[in-house]
């Protein structure tokens, strides 16, 4: 076939036609066919020839041109492609390196095998622009809401028809017991769109806590106008499903509004998602009063928050513990979930027994430690007194609230108290120093004999050895794996020593060891002030222009 003996408008028509059945841009076809038809021609006039073909976009008409660069002396590798200066005098007036010298060259006569291969290009160009396509379609569109139809199962996957390309429902992303057949219609959340070697790939979900929260949108004008936010979800999918609201409007009820006239809101959602339970709960930045919301149906009677490990402890009636915990844990787990805590459950008489233990254990150790008897360690117990180092270096005036105590009972009370604990100071100082322990991590300021003692058992010997350590390795703290929170143990955690004590304690010893100085800290302080005084200025300014 000779391209000159063809039909010119031919390449523009079949262009046409392409870009119209694959929903892509003309001169991407067109750029394919002069691609291909560039690859026929160097097989006919040489490989090594640079050999480009443009297509005419008005009539059609295909030029083939060979290339030639001029390049210096030394670079000259392909003599097909490029010449030097000196060669190209013979054709040019005063060659410049760079330049190109371009000659049009009859065009080729196209047999079956090349005709053929400009066919796999062409298709080849073709499905890599409808692939960039979709994935430029689909791209931002991760996060929202999609309608589709089922078009096959595969290995217990759905492959959905989304319009202009194919999703994927993998099985873990279906619920439970769901089952599809082909043609069956389908709303899903659209997960994640990946770029990847066989054309984008679109992954869908149903079991999603966000598939929810946009399903609420669609069904809550409220939302949707950002009158209620969604502030959390959590999800057993298929079964029971907790969603945190607040409104921003004190005339506007957010669980009243997503609820909806009659439950004809909640009860949409409920039908789409193939009859889950859904709690629907006013959010509240307190935590405990967060948490005391979202165990509902279950009464609570108290609740002890520890910020600093996430965890909270909850007491409720011995009536009301199953219900608490749910069937299967399922209850707790979701509250959990939703307030990002974890939760401890116990009745009320578990947690009296606990306190009743704590009590005996504070008195033992008055008892054992300052030589009292039993009704006198009560006393200080119950006054709150908890440790040692709170008799003894508590203002005497605090001691003389105590039913019998006096100024000469408080004194004695406070000397006992600090001599057991200098003894004990002195005991754990010789123990250290028998490990090993060196005189630059005694002397320093901020560590306990007990502390010292207790960084030796962990081979902690030097002050070269601390300024080593981790923040966490010192105080402690937790790490999330595959979801789940693991606690880390920090060698000085019995001590109450925070993160931010241990930081401030670890770059206090580097700098006394040389290994930082001050002058840079206070450098990137100051770049950090700057920085936020930036932001703030930038967003001021912003505001201003609005």
């Amino acid at each position: 076939m000779a391209i000159t003996s063809a039909n010119q408008l031919e390449l523009l028509q079949t262009a046409e036609a392409v870009a119209r059945e694959k929903m892509i841009d003309p001169a991407l076809v067109i750029e394919a066919m002069e691609e291909s038809l560039a690859r026929a021609a160097k097989s006919r006039y040489g490989a090594e020839m640079d050999i480009r073909v443009a297509i005419d976009r008005k009539t059609g008409k295909a030029t083939f041109t060979r290339v030639r660069t001029v390049v210096e002396d030394e670079e000259l590798e392909n003599y097909q492609a490029e010449f030097t200066v000196e060669q190209a005098k013979q054709y040019m007036e005063n060659p410049e390196v760079g330049q190109q010298l371009i000659e049009e060259v009859p065009p080729v006569e196209m047999g079956r095998i090349a005709a053929q291969s400009a066919k796999q290009v062409i298709l080849q160009k073709v499905r890599e622009a409808e692939r960039d396509r979709q994935f430029e379609e689909f791209k931002d569109r991760a996060g929202q809401i999609i309608n589709g139809v089922v078009k096959r199962e595969e290995y217990g996957n759905v492959i959905v028809d989304v319009g202009t390309g194919e999703g994927i429902l993998r099985r873990n992303d279906k619920i439970g017991r769901e089952s599809y057949r082909p043609n069956d219609r389908i709303r899903c959340y659209i997960k994640d769109v990946r770029r990847e070697v066989r054309g984008p790939q679109i992954f869908l979900s149903r079991t999603a806590p966000e598939f929810m929260a946009e399903l609420f949108k669609m069904e809550v004008p409220e939302i949707y106008d950002g009158i209620i936010e969604i502030k959390a979800v959590a999800r057993d999918p298929g079964s029971r499903a907790k969603i945190a609201v607040i409104s921003y409007d004190n005339s506007i009820d957010p669980v009243g509004a997503c609820v909806g006239m009659r439950g004809s809101r909640v009860q949409a959602v409920v039908n789409e998602l193939q009859g889950e339970k859904i709690d629907i709960i006013p959010w509240n930045e307190d935590s405990p009063t967060f948490l005391v919301n979202a165990l509902q149906p279950a009464e609570v009677s108290k609740v002890v928050l520890d910020e600093d490990a996430e965890r909270i402890e909850v007491v409720v009636p011995e009536e009301q513990l199953s219900l608490a915990i749910g069937r299967r844990g399922q209850n707790v787990r979701l509250a959990s979930q939703l307030t990002h805590l974890d939760i401890d459950i116990m009745t009320e008489e578990e947690e009296s027994q606990r306190r009743q233990a704590e009590f005996e254990l504070r008195t033992k150790l008055f008892m054992d430690t300052l030589d009292l008897d039993e009704f006198f360690a009560q006393l200080l117990v119950s006054e709150g007194f908890t440790s040692l180092e709170e008799v003894a270096y508590v203002e005497a005036d605090e001691l003389l609230v105590i039913d019998g105590v006096d100024e000469d009972t408080a004194g004695e009370l406070q000397a006992r108290a600090r001599d057991h604990l200098e003894e004990q100071n002195r005991k754990a100082l010789e123990k250290a120093r028998e490990l090993g322990v060196q005189d630059s991590l005694i002397a320093f300021e901020g560590l306990t004999p007990q502390m010292i003692e207790a960084l030796a058992e962990d081979d902690v010997k030097s002050l070269e050895d601390f300024a080593t350590l981790a923040d966490w390795e010192i105080a402690g703290g937790w790490t999330t794996v595959d979801g789940e929170r693991h606690k880390d143990d920090g060698v000085l955690e019995k001590f109450e020593v925070g993160l931010e004590e241990a930081q401030a304690m670890v770059m206090t010893a580097r700098i006394q060891l040389g290994w930082v100085d001050p002058a840079d800290l206070e450098t990137d302080e100051e770049a950090q002030a700057e920085g936020e005084d930036g932001e703030a200025v930038t967003e001021a300014t912003e505001e201003a222009g609005a």
